[in-house]
């Protein structure tokens, strides 16, 4: 891959409540990039009322990606659980680790309608990729599994902050198992990194929807957000040995790359990425 390498997740494009209503928006997120990792949740593929949409935005993306001349990577997420590959990429050496996050636990989204009502379902899933214990490849593609049985039935009907908060505690285990997710999800992605890829000082993940910056384990955790509510996002770039950090600044017609506000030097011997 070519540097900078820079990493961005859950665009979610053409969903009713992505912040996200033009591509060319995130021309100047793209713009100085050799490489460009979508870490998941890039558009729509499962749902079909956003669908259509979704897909001539993604291809608005690739294009874009063209345009700037930088190599799009599209990494699987729960919501776009189709995209070829290991659902990982390794830099520094197998130091940095990037992965949507859907495979941290045991239900993929533990905060979902479907996975509460469903947990019997997918103990029956778990059965059935034994290796998934062990082997990270097949951990991927359980979890992409879990994603096509966990599709919503039904979405947001609109953006009012009081829809989505009514949405959000229906049923009270929803909002309970979200607000634990997200208090766990670092502790999860270390625990994960330490089992699967032992070798990883830093973990990037989306999937949460809650962006930050954590130390577990000796690791290093960065969660980019997302472009839908409640998070907001964060942009990670990799290039010459140096990771950095920072806020994405977002606006209808332009979302640009705030300042980095941390930065780590992570020393590696020979190529830097795999």
């Amino acid at each position: 891959m070519k540097e900078p390498i820079r990493i961005l997740s859950d665009l979610h494009l053409g969903h009713r409540v992505s912040r996200i209503s033009s591509v060319e928006s995130l021309r100047p997120l793209i713009a100085g990039a050799g490489t460009v990792i979508f870490n998941g949740d890039t558009w729509q593929e499962l749902a079909l009322v956003f669908h259509e949409k979704s897909g001539q935005m993604l291809e608005e993306l690739k294009t874009l990606c063209r345009e700037e001349r930088a190599e799009a990577v599209f990494l699987a997420g729960n919501h776009d659980p189709g995209w070829p590959g290991t659902g990982w990429v390794e830099l520094a050496d197998g130091k940095i680790l990037i992965t949507h996050g859907d495979a941290l636990f045991f239900d993929s989204s533990p905060w979902s309608r479907e996975a509460i009502a469903g947990q019997e379902r997918i103990r029956e899933i778990w059965k059935q990729h034994h290796a998934a214990a062990d082997d990270a490849g097949e951990r991927l593609k359980l979890a992409r599994e879990i994603a096509r049985f966990l599709l919503p039935r039904g979405f947001p009907k609109g953006k009012k902050l009081r829809q989505r908060v009514w949405e959000a505690v229906r049923p009270p285990q929803r909002a309970l198992n979200m607000l634990q997710s997200w208090l766990n999800q670092a502790d999860a992605a270390a625990a994960f990194a330490e089992h699967y890829f032992p070798k990883a000082e830093v973990v990037l993940i989306g999937h949460f929807h809650l962006s930050g910056i954590w130390k577990k384990r000796d690791r290093l955790i960065i969660n980019t957000g997302a472009y839908l509510p409640p998070g907001k996002a964060l942009w990670v770039e990799w290039n010459d040995g140096w990771l950095s950090c920072g806020k994405v600044v977002e606006a209808p017609e332009r979302c640009t790359l705030g300042p980095a506000d941390s930065r780590w030097r992570i020393p590696v011997s020979g190529s830097d990425c795999r």
